[in-house]
């Protein structure tokens, strides 16, 4: 990633770079949205809120996964856990 300082485009942009540290502010090119400029605080949450969404995603699928998946003896482990649990619980 290229870098320019602050104090290299302040002088030519510092209305633009005012509002980014705002808000992010789009830049277009003929007409067309083109860059965006944005704070480190906002660029962060952003990237923050993406690993969210993404994490969020990959339980839900993991979780579809699981749901829809049978394995062999499934039915008689689960009904083995449930009368070692009932044992477990009739010793209280």
């Amino acid at each position: 990633m290229q870098r320019f300082s602050v104090r290299e485009i302040q002088n030519t942009h510092s209305e633009v770079l005012n509002q980014a540290a705002v808000e992010p502010v789009l830049l277009t090119e003929e007409s067309e949205p083109s860059y965006v400029i944005m704070s480190v605080e906002n660029y962060e949450q952003l990237m923050n809120r993406l690993a969210q969404l993404e994490d969020l995603i990959i339980g839900q699928q993991a979780q579809t996964a699981l749901s829809n998946s049978r394995m062999v003896g499934t039915e008689t482990f689960t009904a083995e856990l449930k009368r070692l649990a009932a044992l477990d619980d009739s010793s209280l």
